[in-house]
């Protein structure tokens, strides 16, 4: 990747909210190109045969059910499906899908391919068999960064609903600042093959610039907690509207900022879920460990470690005390040069916009230690505290869960550093006096990136089929009350293949 050219500097404005009508908020240029906060691949373990669904499970016959048809175009609405209201929302669209994967999404234009590109190996696999009703929205909102369907509007989600339905919901929000698509491959496909309803969301706000929505510091994340709230409550409004019943359970999950929000909700809004997995959540807490606490250190001394020389072995410890594994220094190159620089600066602009003055986001890849104004490889959290700190508060987790609870992250997490967040969170929990409701399985040499296991398949392992070995977990935990393990660091075996790494993870 060539050099980021530093961006001209612009005065800072914020879009106020307004939830009665949707006006467009100003857009602003950029010379970055569009990365996210995190990346996670899948790997595919093989869905459940229809067999497995529940006796009862809402079948073949009702409201969309069609003769396979060669066309990948969406079938005509029935009468029925056109009754269905998503309370709350602005706007929406109902069609009727002879498949709800992406395996026939990409094809009816019902996903879009870029929200989660570079999130799963090449080589996955994809479900098919799933027909359904899908329904694509918004709620109000003001900010206009979501140009999907060409609304140029925010808090989109996407609903989609099984024909053959085994009563339950998940819910999720999507990873890094990516939009409502983002999990379609890495958990839409799999759990709506297991015949699970499926809702996401694009958290309220999108792109390299979430920052501008809002009227102060930290509005932007904030609002990210409230559209999965408001998702869930209409989701499960609409499940009950299709198959005239509630549903049975309610799962959150997510990755990344998905992890962060199923965790938020579960200690908070306990009463709508049944429990949640929580794929390397980031962890955001007033008083540290965050992100604004470990990333401005790796911009300070891994260019000093890049280059070698006398200096080399000094920053390398200075990056293993800062939270950076022993064993990931084949992982910093890529991080440094596409994570860490952006989600430091776009992040602290969020909660502390205040420390570059009228600058936007900083300067990219500014050197520490040279005198450059308010760069944020010098950003020192701690002495920041007083402008930034009520910010993060806002959106502060607590370890205050009210329903089970299943964290998985790797040990070579080099964004989200496992030392640094679940660590601290599983901590957390059990100081709350949550235990009994929290499992935290530490992946050996799982790193934050999936995606990356295809260029290091034989350092790193996908943290995916834990995660799919996770939700099973829950599931099992929920329905008879058998327990999971207890918490361990889940080994990565020393004779497996790249096949059974892929599709298999022993809890």
């Amino acid at each position: 990747m060539s050099p980021r050219t530093p961006r001209t500097r612009t005065p800072r404005t914020r879009t106020p909210r307004t939830r009665t009508r949707t006006t467009p908020c100003p857009r602003r240029r950029t010379t970055l190109t569009l990365l996210t906060l995190t990346a996670a691949a899948l790997a595919l373990i093989p869905p459940p045969a229809a067999s497995a669904l529940p006796t009862g499970a809402a079948g073949a016959g009702e409201h969309c059910a069609r003769p396979a048809s060669a066309s990948p175009a969406p079938l005509p609405v029935p009468l029925p499906a056109l009754t269905l209201r998503v309370p709350g929302a602005a706007h929406q669209q109902v069609d009727c899908l002879d498949e709800l994967t992406t395996a026939g999404t990409v094809a009816s234009g019902h996903t879009q391919p870029t929200d989660w590109a570079g999130l799963t190996p090449a080589g996955l696999a994809t479900p098919t068999g799933v027909p359904g009703i899908q329904i694509d929205g918004y709620f109000p909102d003001s900010s206009a960064t979501n140009t999907h369907h060409g609304w140029n509007h925010d808090s989109q989600f996407v609903i989609r609903l099984p024909d053959r339905w085994n009563g339950g919901l998940v819910v999720s929000g999507s990873p890094g600042n990516r939009a409502q698509y983002a999990n379609d491959r890495a958990i839409a496909d799999w759990v709506l093959a297991k015949g699970y309803a499926f809702a996401a969301t694009d958290k309220g706000n999108t792109g390299l610039s979430f920052f501008r929505d809002g009227r102060g510091p930290g509005d932007a994340v904030a609002e990210w907690n409230t559209r999965l709230t408001q998702l869930t409550r209409a989701a499960r409004a609409v499940v009950a509207q299709r198959y005239h019943r509630p549903p049975s359970r309610t799962l959150a999950t997510g990755m990344s900022n998905g992890g962060y929000l199923v965790r938020w909700q579960l200690e908070n809004h306990p009463e709508l879920y049944d429990g949640g997995v929580d794929w390397e959540g980031t962890l955001w807490r007033a008083e540290g460990p965050n992100p604004l606490t470990f990333l401005p250190p790796a911009l300070r001394h891994y260019p000093v470690y890049a280059a070698g020389g006398p200096g080399a072995g000094e920053a390398a410890a200075a990056m293993h005390a800062a939270g950076y594994p022993s064993g990931s220094e084949f992982l910093w190159e890529y991080h440094h040069r596409v994570y860490w620089d952006l989600t430091q600066r776009i992040y602290r602009e969020e909660f502390d916009p205040g420390y570059d003055g009228a600058t936007e986001a900083g300067t990219p890849y500014c050197a520490a230690g040279t005198g450059a104004p308010a760069c944020d490889a010098d950003y020192d959290y701690a002495a920041r505290a007083p402008a930034a700190g009520p910010a993060v508060q806002r959106v502060a987790l607590t370890g205050r869960i009210g329903r089970p609870l299943i964290t998985l992250h790797g040990t070579l997490d080099v964004l989200l550093p496992i030392g640094q967040d679940s660590d601290v969170y599983a901590r957390m929990v059990r100081e709350a006096g949550r235990g009994g409701l929290h499992r935290y399985y530490r992946i050996e040499d799982g790193t934050h990136t999936d995606a990356l296991v295809d260029v290091f398949p034989d350092r790193l392992r996908p943290l995916l089929p834990c995660h799919r070995s996770a939700f099973t977990a829950l599931e099992r935990w929920l329905t008879d009350g058998r327990r999971p393990p207890a918490s361990h660091t889940v080994v990565r075996p020393g004779e497996a293949t790249a096949d059974h790494l892929l599709t298999r993870c022993r809890l």
